[in-house]
Formats: C-alpha cells, sequence, structure tokens
C-alpha cells in the first residue's frame, strides 16, 4: 500500500512540471484575439469532452500556480462532432456467443430471479430485455426501479447519463430479439457489467486501503507532509531553473523521507510482492485451465441429451401405438384363427363320420369313384385355400412394410411442418405469432376422424393467418407508396431551396472578396504602423530603464491578466459550443420549415452587410484612436 502511494507521489511530480521547449499548439491561442465566424454552409461544432479524459488529482492536492502549472493544452476542445463508432466486432457471431456466455455467467452468478436459457439469450424479447437490464443496473443503485410506461425512452436515457460511448437508439427498444438489434443491445448489457465489476473492484480498493486512509488527514495534509514536499518542491525547482531536467538524487532523498515519515516496512513490501506474483501465478494458470469453459460445454450436452430424451419418449409412445395396433390385429387374427380351427374340428368330425360310415357298408364302384373325384376336389380346394392364404400373409407383409414407410414419410413431413412452424413463431400456443392457437400436431392420435378435424382446425387458422399477413403486406406497401411521393416531393423542395442557397453563397463570395481587399489595405497600413513602432520602440528601450521600478507589480498585473484571459478563454470556448449547438439547431429546423429558411436568411443577410459595414466602421475608430494614443506617447516620451 506505501509502494502504491509512493509511485503517485513520482508520477504527479512529473506531470506538474513547466515546459522548457514552447509548445506551438499553446502559442494558437495566445496569438488568435478574436475566432473566425464559421462560413455558410460549413458548420463546425466543437467536440463535447468527454468526463473520462479529466486526470487523477494526486494525493498531494492540486497545485496549479506559477510553475507548478500542468502541461495541458486549452486547444484539445474543438473539432468537429462525429460519431464514434463501436470498434467491438459486434457482427461476428463468434464473439457474439463470447458475449452471451459472458452475460450468461454473471446473471447466474449474481442470481437472476427469472429463467435462463440458451434460447432466450440468442433472441431475447424486450420484457426480458428489460428485466435483465433492471437486475445488471441494480448491482450499481439498488434502490433503481424501471417505470412501467416509456421503458424505450428511460433505457437509452440510463445509458447516456452513464456515458455510454455509442447510440442504442429508441426504435431498437421495440425488437431486442432481432438479429440486427440484439448485437447492439448485447454490447450495451455487456458495457454495463464492465462497469458493475470496475465499480465492485474500486469498493474492495477502498476497503483495502481503508486502514491507511484513516489518519490520511493527520499525516498527508499535516504540517510534516507540507515542509517535506515544499523543501522537495524548492530544490527542485531551483536546479530546473539552472538548466537540469532530472532530479533523481533528490527524488530518493524525498521518497526516503517519506518512508521515514510513513513507517514503510520494506521486509513487508517484499513479502507482499512475492505473495502478489505466486497469486498472479496462480490465476493465470486458473485462467488458462478456465478457458475451455467445462461448465457451458457441460450445459450443452445437457441439453441435447434432454432433447434426445424427448426424441426417444415420442419414439416410444409412437412404438407403443404401434405396438397397440399391432396387439388388435393380432386379438383380429387370433379370433379369426379360432374360427378357422373350430371349423377344421368340425370337418375332422365330420371325416370320421364318413370314415365310419365307409367301414360300415360297402361301396359300388360308382360309389368308389365318386368318393375319389370328391376327394380330389377337396384336394385341389384345400390346395388353393392354402396357396390363398400364403398370398394373403405375403400381402399383409408388404401392407405392413408399406404402412411402415408410410408412417416414416409422414413423421418427417410431421418433424418439416413442427420446423416450419417454430421458424414462424407458431409453436407453441404462447409464441408470438400463435395468438394462444395450438398448431402442433400430434402422431397417432386415436381414430381418423380427430386428425381430419384437428388437420381442417390448422388449415383453417393457417388460412386466417395468412389473410392477416397479406393484409397487413398489402397495408405497408400502401404506405410505402405514400412515403415515397412524399419523399419525391420533399427533395423538389430541398433542390429549390439548395438553388436559392447558391444564389446567397454567391452574394457572401463577393462580400468575402470585398472584405478581404479591405484587410489587404488594412495590411498596408499596418505595414506603416510597424514603421512607426520601430521608433517608438527606440524611445521605449531608452524610458525602459526609468520604469524598472514598478517592474514587480506589473508581473503581477500580468499573472493576473493571463488568468483572466484563461478564464474569458474558457468562457468563450463554452459561448462558441453554446453558439455551434445553436447554429445546429436552427439548420436542423431549417431543413423542416423552409419557409421560415428564407425569412432567416434575408434576415441573416442584411445582418452581415450591417456587421460589416459596423465592423469597417469600428476599424476606423480603432485607427483613429491608435494613432491619438501614438501622438500622446510621443509627447510623453519627448517631455521625458
Amino acid at each position: 500500500m506505501e509502494r502504491g502511494r509512493m509511485s503517485r507521489v513520482t508520477g504527479s511530480r512529473l506531470s506538474e512540471l513547466p515546459l522548457r521547449v514552447q509548445d506551438n499548439r499553446m502559442s494558437m491561442v495566445y496569438t488568435t484575439p478574436q475566432s473566425k465566424q464559421p462560413a455558410f454552409g460549413k458548420l463546425s461544432v466543437s467536440k463535447p469532452q468527454s468526463g473520462t479524459s479529466e486526470r487523477r488529482t494526486s494525493f498531494f492536492g492540486a497545485r496549479t500556480s506559477g510553475a507548478n502549472m500542468p502541461r495541458t493544452s486549452t486547444m484539445s476542445g474543438f473539432g468537429g462532432t462525429e460519431k464514434i463508432k463501436d470498434a467491438r466486432p459486434l457482427h461476428d457471431k463468434s464473439y457474439v456467443q463470447q458475449c452471451i456466455r459472458q452475460l450468461h455467467e454473471f446473471l447466474t452468478e449474481q442470481g437472476f430471479p427469472g429463467t435462463l436459457s440458451s434460447k432466450t439469450l440468442q433472441s431475447p424479447s424486450t420484457k426480458e430485455f428489460v428485466k435483465m437490464f433492471e437486475f445488471i443496473y441494480r448491482q450499481l443503485d439498488p434502490t433503481f426501479e424501471l417505470p412501467n410506461s416509456k421503458v424505450e425512452e428511460e433505457i437509452p436515457a440510463i445509458l447516456k447519463s452513464l456515458r455510454y460511448p455509442f447510440v442504442l437508439s429508441k426504435s431498437s427498444m421495440y425488437s431486442v430479439g432481432a438479429p440486427h438489434t440484439w448485437p447492439q443491445a448485447l454490447g450495451a448489457l455487456i458495457w454495463l457489467i464492465d462497469n458493475v465489476k470496475i465499480c465492485w473492484s474500486l469498493s474492495q480498493q477502498e476497503l483495502l486501503f481503508s486502514d491507511f486512509c484513516e489518519d490520511s488527514d493527520n499525516i498527508e495534509e499535516g504540517a510534516q507532509y507540507n515542509k517535506l514536499f515544499l523543501d522537495y518542491t524548492v530544490e527542485t525547482y531551483s536546479k530546473f531553473i539552472q538548466g537540469e531536467d532530472t532530479f533523481e538524487a533528490e527524488d530518493e532523498s524525498f521518497l526516503n523521507k517519506l518512508k521515514k515519515l510513513y513507517n514503510v516496512d520494506e521486509a513487508l513490501l517484499a513479502s507482499m510482492e512475492e505473495k502478489h506474483r505466486i497469486l498472479t501465478d496462480e490465476v493465470e494458470r486458473l485462467e488458462k485451465e478456465s478457458q475451455t469453459d467445462r461448465l457451458m460445454t457441460k450445459k450443452m450436452e445437457k441439453m441435447k441429451l434432454q432433447t434426445d430424451l424427448k426424441k426417444l419418449q415420442s419414439y416410444r409412445s409412437s412404438l407403443e401405438s404401434f405396438k397397440a395396433n399391432l396387439e388388435n390385429k393380432a386379438s383380429e387374427l387370433k379370433d379369426e384363427l379360432e374360427t378357422t380351427v373350430s371349423h377344421l374340428e368340425s370337418l375332422k368330425h365330420e371325416r370320421d363320420e364318413l370314415q365310419h360310415i365307409l367301414q360300415n357298408q360297402k361301396f359300388t364302384p360308382a360309389d368308389v369313384e365318386r368318393i375319389n373325384r370328391e376327394k380330389r376336389e377337396l384336394q385341389q380346394t384345400i390346395t388353393s385355400l392354402t396357396k390363398s392364404l400364403e398370398d394373403a400373409e405375403q400381402h399383409k407383409w408388404n401392407e405392413e412394410i408399406a404402412l411402415a414407410k408410410v408412417k416414416e414419410k409422414a413423421e418427417l413431413k410431421l418433424t418439416e411442418y413442427h420446423k416450419l412452424a417454430r421458424k414462424l413463431k407458431l409453436m407453441p400456443p404462447s409464441a408470438e405469432n400463435a395468438c394462444g392457437h395450438d398448431f402442433e400436431i400430434r402422431a397417432f392420435e386415436c381414430g381418423t376422424s380427430s386428425s381430419v378435424q384437428h388437420k381442417t382446425q390448422i388449415q383453417m387458422l393457417l388460412r386466417k393467418l395468412i389473410s392477416d399477413v397479406e393484409e397487413e403486406n398489402s397495408r405497408l406497401t400502401n404506405m410505402k407508396l405514400s412515403l415515397e411521393e412524399s419523399c419525391e416531393q420533399l427533395n423538389s423542395n430541398i433542390m429549390d431551396k439548395s438553388n436559392d442557397l447558391k444564389q446567397l453563397r454567391e452574394q457572401i463570395r463577393k462580400l468575402d472578396e470585398r472584405l478581404d481587399s479591405d484587410m489587404q489595405e488594412l495590411a498596408r497600413e499596418e505595414q506603416e504602423w510597424a514603421a512607426e513602432m520601430e521608433s517608438v520602440e527606440n524611445h521605449r528601450k531608452l524610458l525602459e530603464k526609468k520604469v524598472n521600478f514598478g517592474y514587480d507589480e506589473a508581473l503581477q498585473q500580468l499573472k493576473a491578466a493571463q488568468q483572466q484571459y484563461h478564464l474569458v478563454l474558457q468562457e468563450t470556448n463554452e459561448e462558441r459550443r453554446t453558439v455551434a449547438n445553436n447554429l445546429a439547431s436552427v439548420f436542423t429546423t431549417a431543413a423542416n420549415h423552409l419557409s421560415i429558411t428564407e425569412k432567416s436568411m434575408e434576415d441573416l443577410h442584411s445582418r452581415v452587410q450591417q456587421m460589416c459595414s459596423k465592423a469597417v466602421e469600428e476599424d476606423d475608430a480603432a485607427l483613429q484612436k491608435m494613432r491619438e494614443t501614438l501622438k500622446t506617447f510621443k509627447s510623453k516620451a519627448d517631455s521625458l
């Protein structure tokens, strides 16, 4: 802790040294007495200074007077306004997935109350995005509550107040989960998470240094510290005036005195450095091990296994239904087999009776021939029946194979239908385009009438949805045509006004040429004044010896005037920014209200003519005044 404070001491001292070589950028401020007015057609608006660009105040305090003024340039506030481009690859899918994993880990670690899934974070709804934003922002402000109305205006305003460097438009809040909108919203959430982590680290740092900062009022701002700092400043500044730029001996002695004042323990610092090095190596090792993101891979495997389990369950249910159908067919075949067996038993019994009758009676040759003929006929009948039975079994097998193929094709078509329905957000019933209707077709529903009724119901809902989409498409087409007509009308109006602006610019150019000729004439007069000033300078050298007694007072007045000049310069810059912003708003309003623009341009033209004439009169009056002053100065010099 003491070592960190020592480094802050040396760093702040180097930033307070005055420049030995003159800065050209500073000379630009002192050599321009008045700013140029922006030409019409080119609007120069000052670039707003970022609040994060301010330097941290060192713990020595702010000392900006005399030679210890910081080496800063006052010209950093000028520049045109430009939209900052987001350098993050938000359109890269791998980077977006990395940001989604980071968001998922943060919400899981902090105990997000809502449900989190990969599908939700791939394309969340506006309501889910608002919940995540509110949860993350509460890490910064636990008392924060997002209003129920106008959320699309509140969230961009909050990000702007937090100085988010990029623009999150109001229209993007209406469709956060869209592919072209979600990466920008995700980038804003990641930026907010980084701010939360920075605030946590700063609060932890304050806790680490709290024991040291308790007596800061007694040591850092005490008399001993001030005496050491003043002695160090006197020594270094005296050597700096003599021409030296490095003060290693003074720095070392000053650090030793500060170590004695703060009771710095070198052994403790060395042990803390060794401990910090060991912990850093351990953190690097753990980071290398965690690069594979095992938790996310396990979660993805779990999701895949869950989907496989659902598929197996659906396949099992289909098999059970198929088994029930086969059992029904088997029961039917069993009944048929029982009837066939009973018929066979009856035929056997009849055959036995006939054999008994045949054995007990005598047959004539005609009877034997008749019996043989009937036997042959019965054998032919048995053969034909056996063949028809085999054909029926083969036909049954072929029908079962065809049924399995048809069922497989139906399942594929049903899968494609469900996939297309999910893509169109028609499934489940709580989807965006489902409107509470169930568009899912379940396989192996009992009865053909229920499947036909379910199919007709889904077809009616889909026809209604298609008609609604066609009506919306026609309405948007009509709106597009009307907008194109209004755009063409506006373009024609803009062309007319641009021609008027060209005429006004030509008039302004002529005025500028006239102004340049006047400036050349003034330059010739300045040369004449320079010759006169040379003679006055000779008299000034003679008088300079007599006015040395008021030199100290003049230096003090000069310093006060310089400070006043800096204040006036800052006020002038602020006024210039305000005027530039007002001009920007005026030109924006002029694009929408063309009739008011014509009147404003006419007033502005007359005002420019008045200003030019007034400037010429003021220059003449100033020249006359300078001549009178020169004459009085010469008379005083002659009298002396």
